[in-house]
């Protein structure tokens, strides 16, 4: 790295080079358009839980379809990180690093009309390398929409009940 003091235009620009090296492009190089819809709702979150789960090293990604009648053109995602991750500092760290992973990642492997939910695991969410955190997002999303027919896939016993307690 060259001096600050010789010449600070040069190091700023040898910083951003080595920066986009390290970490790819920054978050103003890549279109505002791909910004995904948020789900902030909790009924929107729990109805998510209960769909598919596909584990990660940094996080657990759970999915599920929307159904009929709801605006299917665009995926939608949720970010969650609970106390066990650390203090607020930490889960936020966390938050930001799996919300640019999700923007990166599901427009190009998620499908639209399907909610997806993030959550941080604790010390691999903030310690994993962001390259690896994509590609693991981009793996699991593939994994969740193998060629197996969605619809015949069954969910864990212990989350098809429903309030009466019939399957």
């Amino acid at each position: 790295m060259p001096d600050k003091t010789l010449c600070p235009e040069s190091y700023a620009i040898n910083k951003e080079a080595a920066h986009r090296e390290t970490f790819g492009a920054r978050f103003s190089d890549l279109p505002s358009s791909q910004a995904i819809p948020v789900i902030r709702k909790r009924r929107d979150f729990l109805r998510v839980a209960k769909g598919l789960r596909q584990n990660a090293t940094a996080f657990l990604l759970q999915g599920r379809p929307r159904g009929p009648g709801i605006a299917e053109d665009v995926a939608r995602v949720g970010f969650t990180c609970s106390k066990k991750l650390g203090n607020a500092v930490v889960r936020n760290r966390a938050k930001r690093r799996l919300r640019e992973a999700a923007r990166r990642a599901i427009p190009r492997h998620g499908k639209p009309g399907w909610d997806y939910v993030l959550v941080g695991r604790r010390l691999a969410t903030a310690a994993i390398c962001f390259q690896d955190l994509v590609n693991d997002l981009e793996c699991a999303l593939q994994r969740m929409h193998a060629s197996r027919n969605l619809e015949e896939r069954q969910m864990p016993k212990n989350r098809r009940r429903d309030r009466s307690g019939q399957i």
